[in-house]
Formats: C-alpha cells, sequence, structure tokens
C-alpha cells in the first residue's frame, strides 16, 4: 500500500508542476521533485494502511518539508527520531532568502518540532505512532513572495486556488482511499475545511486539532496539551 501513495505523490508532483501562479508569488518550490528522496522514504516506511487517523495539514513550511520532503519534518525529529536523512537536491528557481540546504538547514521548524515532539514524548518509538497515525499535507507546493514573505494557498488568486484545490482534492481523496482512516483531523481550520469539501461521503470522523504555528498565541502557551484535548474531544483515544 505504501507503493500506492508514492505512486500518488508523483502524479500530484506532475500535476502541480504545470501549475502556474502570478504575483505576488515570485516563487514556488515543489518538494515532491527536489526532496523526492526522502519523502518516498517516508512514504515506504510509514504509509501502510489502514490507519486510524490521518493528520492533515495545509503546506510545507519553508524550514520543516520544504528541507526535508516530510510534512511537519522539522530537521531534528526527521532525522534523530523519525530516522529518515536522504539527499535533498534544489528546486530550479531558489528564492535568495530562502535557500534550500535539505538536512543541513539549520533553522527550526516550530510547527514540526511542537508536532512531532508530541508523537515523541506520547508515543515513544516511531512505529507506536505510525500503526495508528499518518501525517500528510493538503497542497504540497511553498509559495513565496518577492520578499521570501510565505504566500499560503488560501491567499491565492480564485483562478490559482481552483486549479490548485482540483488536483491537491483529487490527491486527498487517493490518500484517504488507500489508508481507509476512521478520522480526517485538519491541523488547523484550513485542511478541516478542505477535508469536509473534499470527502462528503466519508463515513468517518472530520474536525481539526488546533495549529502548532508560532503564531497562534494559544499554541506558544502549550500546544500538546490543547492538541490532547481537542483529540479526545473528537474521539480519538490516547491511553
Amino acid at each position: 500500500m505504501s507503493d500506492t501513495l508514492v505512486a500518488q505523490s508523483e502524479r500530484l508532483a506532475r500535476a502541480v508542476s504545470r501549475l502556474r501562479f502570478a504575483a505576488p508569488v515570485t516563487h514556488v518550490y515543489n518538494p515532491l521533485r527536489y526532496a523526492a528522496r526522502p519523502h518516498r522514504e517516508y512514504l515506504r516506511r510509514f504509509g501502510t494502511g489502514p490507519k486510524e487517523v490521518v493528520l492533515l495539514g495545509m503546506n510545507p513550511g519553508p524550514f520543516g518539508m520544504a528541507q526535508t520532503g516530510v510534512p511537519f519534518g522539522e530537521v531534528g525529529m526527521v532525522r534523530d527520531w523519525i530516522g529518515i536523512e536522504a539527499p535533498v537536491s534544489r528546486p530550479r528557481r531558489e528564492h535568495p532568502r530562502r535557500p534550500i540546504e535539505g538536512f543541513a538547514c539549520r533553522r527550526s521548524e516550530v510547527s514540526g518540532q511542537r508536532l512531532w515532539g508530541w508523537a515523541r514524548e506520547r508515543f515513544g518509538a516511531p512505529e507506536r505512532f505510525f500503526s495508528r497515525f499518518f501525517v500528510a499535507n493538503y497542497c504540497p507546493l511553498v509559495f513565496m513572495e518577492e520578499s521570501g514573505r510565505n504566500r499560503t494557498p488560501d491567499k491565492l488568486t480564485r483562478a490559482e486556488r481552483d486549479a490548485l484545490y482540483r488536483v491537491c482534492d483529487r490527491a486527498l481523496r487517493e490518500t484517504v482511499a488507500a489508508l481507509a482512516p476512521r478520522f480526517v483531523i485538519g491541523v488547523g481550520r484550513f485542511a478541516e475545511t478542505r477535508a469536509k469539501a473534499v470527502l462528503p461521503e466519508f463515513a468517518g470522523t472530520i474536525a481539526s486539532i488546533p495549529h502548532p504555528s508560532p503564531a497562534s498565541p494559544a499554541a506558544n502557551r502549550g500546544w500538546a496539551p490543547l492538541a490532547e484535548a481537542a483529540l479526545r474531544e473528537i474521539g480519538v483515544t490516547l491511553d
């Protein structure tokens, strides 16, 4: 089944590479291409189902999946806890303020550090976490403005969003079909909204937990307890 996700990822990589985006977007990174090796390793090692829970993020962060090819992929967590490290090349057109250094990147992705740090503390071994959970992103692309500022998919133009959502919706449906989860849980409201739009006949539960972003004052006061309380309210057992 992990080969199913690898094939789906390759189709998605080709589909999004054909899309075009206008100003204020000046640079688009596709880690499914230049970080394909660690991404495929993640899918092959942990993308076997069925899973109880799919945790769904929005899109890669500049110091997470953009560097490692793993969703929420803070370098230290991916290398030292998940146990993945593989060569990463560079985007065809790289922003000078957002270089891709792969596993040599020294910047920390706070959201990824919080999410995978919680998984490590709660489950211990990655195999225990992945026996029930899988983490994915709805959109695989990173969008940047001329200044280097990140631009999220929901801030694209209507036409750009529509074209992007069509291919990402198809990929999400394929991921859920392959993993057959009981819960699809957005890490943040955006992902929950997309999942509900894409999966109207889903027999399980679609919900969300707070996003671990440092832009969230609540998350900065302690994201893990908030996430665990939300998961339990949704019906996901943790003990």
